[in-house]
């Protein structure tokens, strides 16, 4: 399930940090309804420590600034023709470093306006809405619609 990145690469995170996220994604898995399960069978769910620089650009993003929790690549439901062929296959990706960084970090933490932020709870979260808000994008639903939803 892991990315492209070279072992040694400066972006990909430590052995324990991958464990450690891809143990809450389990969990997140576990709990979603099976007719998600099943719909991940036609758009798979794959794992990376962060999205390349050449993705993140083509995306009009700064790799050294901006972070991407996840990416849905495909046709949504919505706009897909019965004659169409060809077309590479649906995936989503999520991306742990963004997902960490989204959810702030592995450290639990009260921020000055009482939120908390951090800690497994928060990741878990993220996850949880990372994998929802790409399969939002399956069914044809905008960045407005999503974050209707609470899936920004």
């Amino acid at each position: 399930m892991s990315g492209d990145l070279p072992e040694d690469a400066p972006d990909r995170l430590p052995r324990w940090e991958r464990e450690r996220f891809d143990r809450l994604l389990d969990r997140v898995m576990a709990s979603l309804p099976e007719r998600l399960h099943q719909l991940l069978e036609e758009a798979p769910l794959i794992v990376d420590d962060c999205p390349s620089a050449r993705l993140l650009e083509e995306m009009g993003l700064d790799p050294e600034l901006d972070d991407l929790c996840g990416l849905y690549s495909g046709i949504p439901l919505t706009e897909r023709r019965h004659d169409a062929s060809g077309e590479l296959p649906e995936t989503i990706h999520v991306f742990r470093r963004g997902i960490i960084d989204e959810a702030g970090g592995w450290d639990r933490c009260v921020e000055e306006d009482g939120r908390t932020i951090g800690g497994d709870d928060e990741v878990l979260r993220q996850i949880r809405i990372t994998i929802l808000h790409e399969i939002g994008h399956h069914f044809g639903l905008s960045e407005e619609d999503l974050a209707a939803l609470g899936y920004e």
